[in-house]
């Protein structure tokens, strides 16, 4: 990426700026929104936002997201910016790393920007660790936690647990499960090593539920050959019975075995 910035400022109508269409944040505080507009009407705007010129009158925000909300609130007709050169793509890298830099994201934010990077642009998570000056286990982390449902993401934000105890959460496959996890967290205020024990516990638990359904059937079908067995037995002794000839037999369950035995009187000499 090697975007030609200028650095001449401009005042530039906020009627021709449209959203940055890549922008990775998505939740906004109304509060601090309402601070940042007053902090501008005392003094202004400090550092210009950054657009790239999509056509005559028609701008498109680079970076600069907040400042550009807050100018709206005040209903402000001209802001200050910077006409960078830069591609769509490089926009959307820029505005990922203005957000990051600022640390303005949240943990979920972040992977779905890195999401959508790689998406849209086709990039390689290598290839993303070195635009973004991250490792690329880093990037492999934060796009794992997408695999949580929308609701688990939302439950994790709304309660300010962390990234890692997300990373907790995708060690159980049900959404249930990690959806009473995130409650016990909450209530009990599990650290995340109190976390990762009782996520442990929960999938040892689990595990031997398992194996006793899995004994159950094994018994089930073993009892059911048995059945099958001595059916067959009683089957072929009534057969003999039939041609006259007298039998009995015996089945006996002991502690080891089944014990089957036919009994045929010899005939007297």
């Amino acid at each position: 990426m090697n975007p030609d910035l200028s650095y001449q400022v401009f005042q530039i109508p906020v009627e021709f700026i449209s959203p940055n269409p890549n922008q990775p944040r998505y939740r906004f505080d109304d509060a601090m929104l309402t601070e940042l507009a007053e902090s501008i009407r005392l003094y202004g705007i400090m550092q210009p936002i950054s657009v790239r010129l999509l056509e005559a009158n028609q701008y498109e925000l680079v970076a600069g997201e907040r400042r550009l909300r807050a100018a709206k609130l005040l209903e402000m007709t001209t802001i200050p910016a910077l006409i960078v050169n830069v591609t769509e793509k490089d926009s959307a890298i820029l505005a990922l790393i203005e957000n990051l830099q600022r640390e303005n994201l949240n943990f979920i934010e972040e992977a779905k920007g890195f999401a959508q990077l790689i998406s849209n642009y086709g990039l390689k998570q290598q290839e993303l660790a070195n635009q973004l000056g991250k490792s690329q286990s880093t990037i492999a982390n934060k796009l794992r936690l997408l695999n949580l449902s929308e609701n688990v993401q939302n439950q994790l934000l709304n309660a300010d647990l962390t990234e890692r105890h997300g990373r907790v959460l995708l060690k159980l496959e049900n959404e249930d499960d990690q959806l009473k996890l995130v409650e016990r967290m909450i209530n009990d205020k599990l650290n995340v090593s109190q976390s990762e024990k009782l996520v442990n516990k929960i999938l040892v638990e689990q595990s031997l539920n398992n194996e006793n359904i899995s004994e159950k059937v094994v018994v089930k079908g073993y009892l059911k050959d048995i059945r099958l067995f001595t059916n067959t037995i009683k089957q072929a002794v009534e057969m003999v019975k039939h041609t006259g000839i007298d039998i009995n037999y015996q089945i006996k369950q002991t502690e080891e075995a089944y014990e089957i035995s036919i009994r045929i009187p010899m005939e007297d000499s």
